[in-house]
This record gives structure tokens, sequence and C-alpha cells, in this order.
């Protein structure tokens, strides 16, 4: 998001939890535990946010689950997001349900919930815990929406099929680690879906709606109301700048002229996963990753992560969805390659 704000000629200040080596030369990148001190936290970011001078606010993940925070980050600034009166209401989880259906299987989730953390099976009579919810589980092809939209209507930048617990990038359980931007069947449908949350809860700029496709239909899981992960693929395989469309609808109210069934006729199939630590990993030269196109959000040298931790993000193409995966699979392969061949150099 730093990044396309930055391409679209604004002057950014970035507070996150990693301060990637790759980031835009234009951007001032703060990681709150490596350039602050602080582990990364809702709380964290608001305090740091006090301390810069700024005219426009814009949040991302976990910042939909903290519309206290939302209002403190806003105080004095324009806020170009969905503000917290709209949070509330879009990310409880009893206004999605009512859409899903009855299901025979069901999953139990935080409701404070973000990339597939902390989701497990619940049967009933099993107790809930304090902070979740339970959800029908949906059988089917999880994927998802992206569009941009002003309170009112929408214009859909992007259908994603989602990669989910995937071993191959060292994942596992509903652990989100990727997507494969591709048209689909599915496409009239999302729109559907998109374009009645938005009218019911007047969301505003660029959002994300997860769900699963069934027989043909889109049932939705989950409202992402802020910049989603996927959305880098948008602006990488269509060359739209998302930021640029999420600022104008958020400060005029007004929507891109953009074509998403043009757009795919226009390109083939590209995708991004995200590569999890095995086991613990200190990194060696990640400079070398800087020339490479195929690798994002580098790591600086000799940084710790511990194993389930994301280590950096692969792309691929290819003329298809199958073969656009296979080819992330190997350059996450080679990644896993790099990896243990740092942790074979001794201490």
């Amino acid at each position: 998001m730093a990044e396309s704000a930055a391409r679209a000629g604004y002057a950014v200040t970035s507070l996150d939890a990693f301060g990637d080596l790759d980031q835009h030369r234009d951007v001032r990148a703060v990681s709150l535990p490596r350039d602050v001190g602080v582990p990364f936290t809702a709380d964290a970011v608001v305090r740091a946010a006090e301390t810069i001078e700024t005219d426009v606010i814009a949040y991302l993940s976990p910042f939909e689950n903290h519309p206290a925070a939302v209002e403190r980050l806003a105080r004095g600034r324009a806020l170009w997001g969905n503000d917290a009166s709209v949070l509330r209401r879009v990310r409880d989880p009893r206004a999605i349900s009512r859409a899903v259906g009855v299901a025979n299987r069901w999953l139990v989730k935080p409701r404070a919930s973000g990339g597939g953390h902390g989701i497990a099976w619940w049967s009933p009579g099993q107790p809930v815990p304090p902070g979740s919810h339970v959800q029908p589980f949906v059988d089917g092809e999880p994927g998802s929406i992206v569009f941009v939209a002003d309170g009112r209507d929408l214009v859909p930048l992007g259908l994603t099929r989602q990669l989910v617990g995937e071993i191959a990038f060292g994942a596992s359980g509903f652990r989100y680690c990727g997507s494969i931007l591709a048209a689909g069947r599915h496409l009239e449908s999302a729109i559907h879906v998109a374009r009645q949350l938005t009218s019911d809860f007047g969301l505003v700029g660029v959002n994300c709606i997860d769900f699963i496709a069934r027989d043909d239909v889109v049932v939705p899981i989950e409202v992402n109301p802020r910049w989603s992960a996927s959305m880098e693929l948008v602006e990488r395989t269509y060359g739209v700048s998302v930021f640029g469309a999420h600022a104008v609808a958020c400060a005029a109210r007004e929507l891109p002229p953009f074509d998403l069934a043009r757009a795919n006729g226009t390109s083939g199939v590209t995708g991004k996963a995200i590569v999890f630590a095995r086991r613990d990993v200190t990194c060696g030269d990640t400079g070398a990753w800087l020339d490479d196109t195929t690798i994002r959000d580098v790591p600086h040298p000799g940084e710790r992560i511990p194993a389930g931790r994301p280590v950096c993000t692969v792309f691929a193409t290819g003329p298809d969805v199958a073969a656009c995966h296979a080819n992330l699979a190997a350059r996450a392969n080679r990644v896993y390659a790099t990896l243990e061949a740092w942790a074979s150099v001794p201490a």
C-alpha cells in the first residue's frame, strides 16, 4: 500500500512490523519492533502515528478489528478508508452469517481475526472461547473479490483464488498464504455480493470480500474493509494505481474508469505466495534478492525469523491457474534452499 501511494505521488510514512529491506525508496518506512523498540500492536501504531505530522491516514490489517483505534488515528486528519462506525457493523460476524445459509460443519473463529489465524473446527456442544464466534463451514473453492467503492456503488478490480494452508509454502490449517489473480466463472456472482454489501454498509475506498464458491454461487465469508494482500497483484498485473483509486473514492466519492473484463483479456495469470519459515532461521545476505522481480518483502540481513513466521513473498505467472501455482511452488522451493544454506553456515 505504501509503495502504491508513493508511486501515485504521495509523501508516505509507513508504520508496520517489518520495515522490509525493499520498501519503496520514497517511503519513510518505520518498523515498530526494530526502530521504535515496541511490539507491533494497534495501540502502538496509534501512539507512534500521533508523533507524525500528516494530512491523511490510511490503515491496513488489523485495524478493521480495532474501530476505536481508527477513531484515534483519524483525529485532526482526513481518514481515507472506512470509518469506525462502518467497521463496527461490517465486522459483526452475524451480519455476514445471514448470507451464508445452513451448514452441517462448523468453525470457531476469533472475532478479531485475520489471515486465517486461530480458526479451528468446532462441534455443537463444545464451549466457544471468549472473543470468538461460530461460523458455518462452506465447502468449495476459496476466493476473493477486490473492488473500490464510493459508498453506494463499486468498480471491481480483481478476482482471486486464495491459497490457504498449503504445505508448499510452509502453511497449514486455514492460514492464508497467497492469491492467484485470474478471471473466473464466479465473477458476476462475486460482483453481485460485493454490490449488495457495499450498499448495505456504505463501504468506501478499496475493499476485499473473501468467499467460498460453491455450485457457481459465491458465499461471502468475511469482509476486509481495507487494503488487502491481493491488491498488489492487481497493480502488478493490470497497471492500475490501486491507492490512486482508493484516494479518489474516499476523498471525492469518484470511481475509476477501469474495465476488469477487458483487463483480464489482455493479461495472463499472476500469483503471489507468502513463504513461511519451516524452522527458525537467521537470514544471510538478502541483498541479492533486491534485484529479483519474483521476490518481495525482503527481510534484512541478520534478521532472525522464528518458525511459522513469514520470510518473504514470491511471485510467478503462467498460462493458467495450475501452471501459475506450480511456478509459485517452484519459486518457494528455491527460497527454502537458500534458507537451508544459511542454516548450514556455522554461527
